[in-house]
């Protein structure tokens, strides 16, 4: 029995003792947190059913990923570059929009978010191009060129939709690229031109968002939420820098510090940032316990972008804290794969992909606790949803395929030098390890 279950669940064993601790968490969160789903239908089960059932598919995928070697996902780097660049492009065009953002594209009567396959497409692109210029000094100053290529190709289309995952997105890629030992005049440059490029976006935004549409179109999605239980979706979206009065009012919520007594607060202006903090401030250490949260039945998308509101009221700071661990230990598990695997693409591989995971939840519990704006970035593995959550298994069945083909380096003992890309996690100077040319 033992060697069936090994034969499936190949890969590293805390990587799947992770990820079976967020799906359990996940399905009962999110069965939890459906009520305004089936407040109309009085079919409680069918949220739950419908996420399990995805999470299957999700597993299913993740099983055949982690069986594939390493060495075929740099086969498949150009085909979904290609994927990745016409389905943002015709998203702009042809998407569905969802509650007031057009990121979304119907395949066979089935909808999927283009962003998320073109999340995992710049991570395996910027792993391939760091590997394959590794010399024994870093990177070679060229493969810089190629990543920001890359990075032109892709994110501008998601930025114009999706702020928040196209910011998510090229911290991976920096954080990719400071581990891959690109140089640091680089990495330098790259900060001063994101500083401009901050402050002129914000200064556009500021002057030309329209704050009161923004406002009058995220209440009336409110309340049609609460009417149907369900998200408000539209055929097409107007113009392409039609969030910046999105963006405008969560800028002018998040620096507005001033304080506003409890009878004062208008719940229908604010209903996201407001019953969050009522669900956190209510939860106490140990919470109410699972199934008793009271503030989902008032909190827009309490499955999806404040699931972890919704954990903090019923689980108490143990249970956030539990759930923040889980991904901390995701991280650095992932790095001890990286840091023994001789080959340098597997290594930047995986690196990336868990930090994609990890910075995603970590955006999404500061959102929850109201330490930065509103992003609304789900929870990876625990929120409810449909691509994205399918594709966060595969994620986490290349991190499986990695750890499943990496080879040691000195684990049978011996005085050995450390050779592989991954090294630079322990070593970001270079001057400790020594790294062949990636051939």
């Amino acid at each position: 029995m033992n060697k069936r279950l090994s034969a499936i669940f190949k890969g590293d064993k805390v990587i799947w003792m992770v990820f079976f601790f967020l799906c359990l968490v996940s399905i009962i969160e999110v069965f939890s947190a459906s009520s305004s789903l089936t407040y109309k239908t009085g079919n409680y089960l069918s949220p739950m059913a419908k996420h399990i059932g995805i999470l299957i598919i999700g597993i299913f995928l993740m099983l055949v990923t982690l069986n594939i070697k390493c060495r075929y996902f740099k086969l498949a780097t150009p085909i979904l570059l290609g994927v990745s660049i016409f389905t943002l492009l015709l998203v702009l065009f042809a998407g569905h929009s969802v509650n007031g953002a057009g990121r979304w594209l119907s395949f066979f009567g089935m909808q999927f978010q283009p962003s998320e396959i073109a999340k995992g497409t710049m991570v395996l692109a910027t792993a391939q191009i760091l590997s394959a210029m590794q010399t024994d000094h870093g990177a070679d100053r060229h493969a810089f060129k190629y990543i920001i290529i890359v990075w032109c190709s892709i994110v501008p289309w998601i930025m114009v939709e999706n702020l928040s995952t196209a910011a998510l997105l090229s911290v991976v890629i920096f954080l990719m690229m400071i581990i891959g030992r690109v140089p640091a005049r680089q990495l330098m440059k790259v900060v001063a031109a994101v500083a401009i490029v901050v402050v002129f976006a914000i200064s556009s935004v500021m002057a030309f968002g329209d704050e009161k549409e923004a406002q009058d179109s995220q209440q009336a999605m409110t309340e049609a939420v609460a009417r149907n239980g369900k998200t408000v979706q539209q055929k097409k979206h107007g113009g392409l820098l039609h969030r910046m009065g999105t963006w405008k009012a969560r800028i002018y919520n998040f620096l507005d510090h001033k304080y506003v007594p409890p009878e004062k607060v208008d719940l229908d202006k604010d209903a996201q940032t407001s019953y969050a903090n009522i669900a956190i401030a209510s939860s106490g250490f140990i919470g109410k316990g699972p199934g008793n949260s009271e503030e989902r039945d008032f909190l827009p998308q309490a499955f999806s972008d404040y699931i972890y509101a919704i954990i903090i009221e019923e689980t108490g700071l143990l249970g956030a804290f539990l759930v923040a661990m889980l991904y901390i230990i995701l991280l650095f598990r992932t790095g001890r794969i990286a840091n023994r695997c001789e080959n340098n693409f597997p290594a930047f591989l995986a690196m990336g992909l868990a930090l994609l995971l990890v910075i995603q939840a970590l955006f999404n519990m500061c959102v929850a606790v109201g330490i930065v704006p509103v992003t609304g970035q789900p929870l990876p593995l625990v929120s409810k949803g449909g691509t994205s959550s399918i594709i966060n298994c595969i994620y986490i069945g290349v991190i499986l395929s990695v750890s499943r083909t990496a080879k040691k380096n000195s684990d049978d003992g011996k005085d050995a030098t450390p050779k592989t890309a991954g090294a630079t996690i322990i070593s970001m100077n270079g001057n400790d390890a020594q790294q062949p040319q990636q051939k």
